[in-house]
């Protein structure tokens, strides 16, 4: 924790010994003098959007807040759940790039924060916390809704510094402006938290009036997904059956490597490289036919971004006879250097003279063995007009435009199988793959959505959906987001059947337990849900009705449940990989 000196400050015995909030008086700043400092400092250093929890602590940032909100300089979102106001501001940064910041007041309220501050610390995603405190002398004292919240985040946050009451918070709110961006050395950017202690007065003087409103530019950001070029490889470069492998957030840049080089791309789908000519769709089913026993075995692979969603692409960078490079032009807060074992490159022309060339036959084989398994694939999908995760996956990438989120468990997953590889990239991909939770999702799709101001979708599975229900409320007069929250309902955990414990289910003795402590089952009536929090709300059960359903355009925020069965998922993965293999086997024969 760093600190700032904090001016002298008496405390009464009746102070220390009532446990209440007992008068403060002390020299320095006003509180509300101090907040507008920090508010200054915030909107000079970029910040754009402040998500608001109310509470009394915090209520001179709030009054400043909306001072410079007044005028122009800042978008408040407000939220009375801080959990779900930290993930929105998650997800605005996510949209805009800049930094967003969140204000709560003091006690549990920080507390809430923690889902949303973990995620940003492994995604890099600068948030800045704004935790309002009492000051030094009602610390320890029982004084209500007190706690420790210097250092609260730890590990968790880039900086955080206790700001004391009554100094100038101008050095400290800079200082964690520049860790919050990556403005330092070696340090990606992240989280950082503000405390900022507050004495009363905490309201404005008698006589002081909001400055007159001034009208706020509406604007849409990143309309056009971004498509790169680079050189293609020159001829005298080495040749190898090398693999480029698109992981989170790796960027468009993969793309244009892979093309470059003349090798086959890997893409998970937020990435946002899983398009263009080299990309193959169900890539991580075709991996053990280039195994070591195979006639054409993988040789080197090339990593972009951080790969999150399979166990055969963690499997093949496992594997010690096949030597990989990791592109790292910046620094990264998703693992620790020295803990993998890819050779961290920070330039492309490093990285092209690892990975060689591939030859015209290397990608041919590649790209055949994925339209023969993309085939393959939806033949089964099409085989059935009930929708499942694997052909809601397929639909939900066919008609993606604008944003598209998606949420962690089988939903992305679904995706990466089934989501055919277009041309061009239409729309951008957002995904919480930090720590991969289902913390916060539909707060994070409203976010990027509000902070985008494009159309978005979001796609999340119920047990998802439930867990950040009350990310679909929004107080009366705040801003509706253009937003589609597509739930697939199968009454509980899907994935665990497709883990290790839906073998232990079909083995019989442990049915029932896994069903309860993973299954999870619910009645929940999610059409209820969604009149209650003011959402409109449709059903479907078939592709045809999903497919009919994403065609609409997207206006305010509607839910569409996707109703399916879970209990044949095991068996139409089994189906789909057989399919496949038999598929894939017969290119490679030839």
């Amino acid at each position: 924790m760093t600190s700032l000196n904090e001016p002298d400050a008496s405390r009464t015995s009746q102070e220390a010994s009532s446990g209440t909030d007992a008068p403060e008086a002390a020299p320095g700043l006003t509180s509300l003098a101090a907040a507008r400092i920090a508010v200054g400092v915030l909107v000079d250093g970029g910040v754009r959007h402040v998500v608001v929890s109310p509470g009394s602590r915090s209520a001179p940032m709030a009054y400043a807040l909306a001072e410079a909100s007044a005028e122009g300089k800042v978008e408040l979102l407000v939220r009375i759940d801080e959990r779900s106001a930290g993930f929105t501001a998650l997800g605005l940064a996510l949209a805009t790039g800049s930094p967003a910041a969140v204000l709560t007041t003091s006690g549990t309220a920080v507390g809430n924060l923690m889902p949303a501050v973990m995620e940003a610390n492994h995604a890099a995603v600068p948030l800045i916390v704004l935790s309002a405190d009492r000051p030094d002398e009602l610390r320890g004292t029982g004084a209500n809704q007190t706690t420790i919240q210097p250092d609260l985040f730890g590990e968790q946050v880039r900086f955080a510094v206790d700001v004391p009451a009554g100094s100038n918070p101008e050095r400290a709110v800079q200082t964690g402006l520049s860790a919050a961006t990556g403005a330092f050395a070696e340090i990606p950017p992240g989280p950082v938290q503000l405390n900022l202690a507050f004495r009363d007065p905490l309201v404005p003087e008698r006589g002081e009036d909001l400055p007159a409103a001034a009208e706020r530019q509406r604007y849409r950001i990143g309309t056009e997904p971004l498509i790169m070029n680079l050189p293609p490889a020159p001829a005298a470069m080495p040749q190898r059956r090398t693999v480029v492998v698109a992981g989170h957030d790796a960027g468009p840049v993969a793309e244009a490597f892979a093309r470059a080089q003349g090798l086959p791309l890997l893409a998970e789908p937020s990435s946002n490289a899983r398009f263009g000519p080299n990309a193959v769709g169900p890539y991580r089913l075709l991996l053990e036919h280039f195994g070591p026993d195979s006639a054409q075995p993988i040789e080197r692979v090339v990593l972009f971004g951080r790969p999150t969603l399979s166990r055969p692409v963690a499997a093949l960078l496992a594997r010690a006879e096949v030597p990989s490079a990791l592109y790292q032009p910046v620094p990264v807060a998703w693992y620790e250097p020295g803990r993998r074992t890819e050779l961290p490159l920070e330039n492309l022309a490093d990285l092209a003279d690892f990975a060689g060339r591939g030859t015209p036959e290397w990608l041919d084989t590649w790209l055949l063995a994925g339209s023969a398994a993309q085939h393959a694939l939806d033949g089964i999908l099409t085989a059935d007009a009930s929708a499942t995760g694997p052909s809601v996956g397929s639909l939900l990438w066919k008609h993606s435009r604008g944003q598209l989120l998606l949420g962690s468990s089988n939903g992305i997953r679904d995706v990466d199988l089934a989501g055919l590889p277009a041309a061009d990239p239409a729309a951008t991909v957002y995904a919480n793959r930090g720590l991969a939770g289902i913390d916060g999702t539909i707060s994070t799709a409203t976010g990027v959505a509000l902070g985008g101001r494009q159309e978005t979708t979001v796609l999340l599975g119920d047990v998802t959906f439930l867990h950040d229900a009350g990310g679909l409320l929004l107080g009366a007069g705040e801003e509706q987001p253009d937003l589609r929250i597509v739930v697939l309902n199968d009454s509980g955990g899907a994935i665990f059947d497709l883990l290790e414990h839906g073998a232990v289910r079909e083995a019989g003795k442990y049915g029932d337990t896994v069903e309860r402590l993973f299954g999870t089952p619910h009645t929940v009536d999610i059409a209820a849900l969604a009149s209650a929090y003011g959402v409109g709300h449709s059903v479907v059960s078939t592709t045809a009705g999903l497919a009919e359903a994403l065609a609409q355009p997207i206006q305010g925020r509607s839910i569409v449940e996707v109703r399916t069965d879970r209990r044949g998922l095991r068996a139409l993965h089994a189906r789909i990989k057989e399919a496949v293999a038999a598929a894939v086997g017969g290119v490679l024969a030839r």
